[in-house]
């Protein structure tokens, strides 16, 4: 990975040191565990226990390498109130389809379906220093949709 900084919420900072512990503490322990009991069993050119735990083993150590990572780079971001839209912020924006509420986080936190867009989507880009009052268009598969920011909180 690059030396990026990665933008979390203390939520999200949170749950990905919950993650790293969880696998680190508790799955690959009970991993290590079963490669070594499928060890003992005998021919391991024949053994499928031993060759999934192994693959288990290996996807793990992966996901706490790349959680490493991620949380050397994590920098927190803070909502605290602004009259300018930046990371951390919420916001209440109108379009032609009715009001909608959106928070700007980083990638790595982003989720559509709890409303979370990344500062790095294009309606993230486009709302990134606006104030209330002020408008924005960005192009979706349906053609441009403007919002209207209402509030930022």
């Amino acid at each position: 990975m690059d030396s990026k900084k990665i933008y979390l919420t203390k939520e999200g900072l949170e749950e990905l040191k919950r993650e790293h512990e969880e696998l680190t503490k508790v799955k690959r322990p009970e991993i290590l565990n079963r490669v070594s009991a499928a060890r003992n069993m005998g021919d391991l050119s024949e053994n499928a226990e031993y060759t999934v735990a192994r693959e288990e083993l290996s996807f793990i150590d992966g996901r706490i390498d790349e959680l490493d990572e991620l949380l050397k780079q994590a920098v927190i971001i803070s909502n605290n109130h602004s009259n300018t839209i930046k990371l951390g912020s919420t916001v209440k924006v109108n379009t032609n389809d009715g009001k909608e509420v959106f928070t700007l986080v980083g990638e790595w936190e982003a989720d559509p379906k709890e409303r979370k867009i990344s500062h790095e989507s294009p309606l993230g880009k486009a709302l990134l220093g606006k104030k209330v009052g002020q408008k924005v268009e960005v192009e979706a598969p349906a053609g441009k949709i403007v919002y209207t920011i209402e509030a930022i909180n």
